[in-house]
């Protein structure tokens, strides 16, 4: 089940909460699911442990919160922001550890007794993690008696003088009756007796705890009841006589045992697992189960003492005398008027096993088994109540409802399904180490407490049982029913498990039920025939269309392969021509101030020049310098000296140039910070060009493995055409084996034979006709 973080509370009103019940047309009852809760008390060694952490508060009769305590999984996961702490939920009613037994039965089973003593069905399971108190619920104490004891004080108190002594109308299958012969009666007795006189008059203290009394041969309380609570109408309730039968059995590893056969108490001989039948009606019943009718309080008493020795139990860590499997205590209480059987109704209390975890119950080996069936089978009832429950939710969207996954919830599918009232006590403990399994006990309760229950009329719900003779056939009026024979004969001899045994039929019945299913064998083998031509012919017409529609998937796939592939390379074309133009656009938006390349090589043309220049103006101030210099050892009078318009050129001439020095000179810085300006945006540009590359390469990247994919699919194609082509091979033999078939399909009759030799081909069923569902001969002529 999902965890629910959410407030679990029904919303009805507390004045509502008990009754929970509506009249729906034709006289049908609905109400919720009845779920109580019971919270035990602490164990002297759980206080002293500690485990009283205030983890259960019940805020009123029908209101408990749980707080997560510390170190629970729980309070990890709220820390965390996942879910929450606290949990509210609703019960119909809330019992604490003040409440006595007597006043639990009062409260939760007394209404259903009323329906159980006025010919309704009832069922109550109680619910909870190993040591909760389950079982003490249900058996109780001898000082408190639980349920159970106190029903069948209830059933005895009711039935006062009326109890009919025979033992010769027993139940059968599910919901019917079975006369039985003087022979069959002594048998019963017999059995009876030994099991009466195999209980010991001295209490077993090994299995007291928990358990019902074993020293004591009736149940040492005595309760006074009103009994207008129990006869719904007066003048049939003094009517009638009856007769109780009982049955207790456990699901032990998903195998049902039954707890009063004798051969159970001796060691060495294996226990025979019995089977969950049908019985044609939606019902399901234990077969070979051992019924008891008891006459007295006392024979009750022992038989649940001989049933609980038989009981599988154990000690875990958790709890000295821990249930391993499922206990099922049936009562059926039949009204007799007469001869006749007015109704059967049937009264179920299961003592569930309880939930455990393996790490804290210590358990490995066998109990480690026990406990994996346990909480499958469990968990397969938490889907049915889930199931249940979504599909009344929700009727538009169906669900499946796993009832046949488990013995458990298909013994109680016609209750869960409407065939009786269904309430579950729900037994918890307040122990701070098993918040956590807690919780998931009370998530359950609280969707089982939404699943509502449809409750047919009585007249419709228990029609008059059918009354069957010693060997099981159906009688009405003391001659054999043909309708109830048919179902007779669906239900037992054709069961698909067990042989059918033939000789149970008179020998004029039988002729008549041959000669019926050889008519119907052959109808049904001609029709078989028929359907099975029309299914290849429809085969072969699907495969020749499928092939028709492949060849003209296939043409418009390559058609679509070649325009694809042209469309990809003029997509690739465009792509590398969109992506340098875009990198020239973004090189161009990068730059400040663009020069064209022309410009840019003219320039450093004028630069060299202008340098060239500059160096022959150098050399020319150089020499101009030497040759003012001279030398002043020279004879002034040998030289000829210097006019004075000669000396003015000259300084002109030097001033000129260096104006001419310094401006080119400057010139030359200017042009040497373009270029570097220049340089620079170069390098920017040559660096966007770069990330343009791996741009470039990497929609390069993709363009290959679209081209990849491409080749894949071609691949495919190819193997589709590939499988087309085998299939069309299969086509041709297929149609030629509808030829050779055509052929031989007329039915060819069959020579007679015997009578008895032709039963077990007669009687084969169309479905199944291996050679082992062949029926037997008969050994013995059929009673009359």
């Amino acid at each position: 089940m999902q965890p629910v973080d959410m407030d679990m509370t029904c919303n009805v009103s507390p004045a509502s909460t008990s009754s929970q019940q509506t009249e729906l047309p034709g006289g049908a009852e609905q109400q919720t699911m009845r779920v109580y809760l019971r919270v035990r008390p602490f164990s002297k060694e759980e206080l002293s442990d500690k485990e009283d952490q205030g983890c259960v508060v019940i805020e009123n009769n029908q209101t408990v919160t749980l707080k997560a305590p510390k170190g629970s999984a729980t309070m990890k996961s709220s820390e965390k922001g996942i879910g929450t702490s606290l949990h509210k939920f609703s019960f119909s009613q809330i019992f604490g550890q003040d409440m006595t037994q007597s006043e639990l039965y009062e409260d939760t089973v007394k209404s259903q007794m009323s329906d159980f003593l006025d010919g309704k069905n009832a069922l109550i399971f109680s619910y909870g993690v190993t040591n909760a108190g389950k079982t003490y619920t249900i058996q109780g104490t001898p000082k408190e008696p639980g349920i159970l004891p106190r029903v069948l004080d209830a059933t005895f108190h009711y039935i006062g003088g009326r109890l009919y002594d025979g033992m010769d109308l027993k139940p059968y299958l599910r919901n019917d009756a079975q006369y039985l012969d003087p022979d069959q009666v002594k048998q019963e007795r017999s059995a009876k007796a030994s099991i009466l006189a195999s209980v010991k008059d001295e209490c077993d203290p090994t299995r007291a705890s928990g358990r019902l009394p074993s020293s004591s041969t009736r149940f040492s309380f005595s309760l006074s009841y009103n009994q207008t609570v129990f006869a719904s109408d007066p003048t049939e309730a003094g009517s009638g006589q009856f007769a109780l039968w009982v049955a207790f059995f456990e699901i032990y590893n998903e195998c049902v045992y039954d707890l009063l056969q004798p051969s159970f108490c001796s060691k060495s001989k294996k226990r025979a697992a019995l089977r969950v039948c049908g019985d044609g009606a939606g019902n399901a019943y234990v077969k070979d189960l051992r019924w008891i009718n008891i006459q007295t309080l006392g024979e009750a008493s022992k038989l649940l003492q001989f049933g609980n020795k038989n009981r599988s139990a154990a000690a875990t860590k958790m709890n000295q005398s821990s249930s391993r499997s499922h206990s099922i205590f049936t009562m059926k209480l039949l009204k007799i008027d007469g001869s006749a059987i007015k109704r059967i109704s049937e009264f179920s209390l299961c003592d569930l096993a309880g939930s455990e975890r393996c790490n804290k119950t210590k358990t490995f080996g066998e109990r480690l088994k026990e406990a994996g069936n346990i909480n499958n089978s469990l968990l397969i009832l938490g889907k049915c109540i889930s199931a249940l429950r979504n599909h009344q939710t929700d009727r538009m969207k169906g669900s499946y409802v796993p009832f046949r996954e488990s013995k458990l919830t298909k013994l109680f599918q016609a209750v869960f399904c409407g065939k009786g009232k269904a309430s579950m006590i729900v037994n918890i403990n307040q122990c701070a180490s098993n918040y956590d399994e807690t919780l998931h006990v009370m998530k359950f309760s609280a969707v089982a407490k939404q699943v509502v229950q449809v409750i047919p009329d009585k007249s419709l719900e228990s029609p008059t049982p059918c009354l069957v003779d010693r060997d099981g056939k159906p009688l009405r009026k003391g001659v054999i029913d043909s309708q109830g024979l048919e179902s007779y004969l669906s239900e037992e001899l054709l069961d698909e498990e067990d042989e059918a045994d033939m000789s149970l039929l008179p020998e004029d019945d039988l002729v008549n039920i041959v000669e019926s299913l050889r008519t119907k064998l052959l109808a049904e083998q001609k029709r078989n025939l028929v359907q099975e031509i029309e299914i290849r012919k429809e085969m072969g017409d699907a495969m020749l269309q499928q092939l028709m529609e492949s060849e003209d998937l296939r043409m418009q796939m390559a058609e679509q392969k070649e325009r694809n592939q042209e469309k990809l390379e003029d997509t690739f074309e465009m792509y590398k021509d969109a992506i340098k133009e875009h990198a020239y656009q973004c090189a161009v938006n990068n730059l400040d101030d663009y020069i064209p390349l022309e410009e840019f090589i003219a320039e450093q043309e004028k630069v060299e020049a202008l340098k060239r220049k500059v160096s022959e103006l150098d050399t020319l101030t150089s020499s101009v310098g030497q040759e003012l210099s001279a030398d002043p050892t020279v004879d002034q009078s040998c030289q000829t000296p210097p006019s004075k318009a000669t000396e003015a050129a000259g300084e002109d001439r030097c001033k000129r140039l260096y104006k001419e020095k310094c401006a080119v000179e400057k010139m030359c810085e200017d042009k040497e910070r373009l270029i570097v300006s220049l340089e620079k945006r170069l390098m920017a540009l040559s660096e966007t060009l770069k990330k343009v590359r791996d741009g470039f390469l990497e929609k390069s990247a993709d363009l290959e493995v679209l081209q990849t994919k491409w080749d894949d699919q071609t691949k495919s194609m190819d193997d589709i055409l590939r499988q087309n082509v085998e299939r069309d091979r299969e086509i041709a033999s297929l149609k030629a084996e509808l030829a050779k078939h055509s052929q031989k399909s007329a039915v060819q009759p069959k020579t007679k034979r015997g009578l008895l030799a032709n039963i077990g081909e007669a009687v084969t069923s169309p479905r199944n006709s291996s050679p082992g569902r062949k029926l037997r001969k008969p050994v013995k002529t059929a009673h009359n």
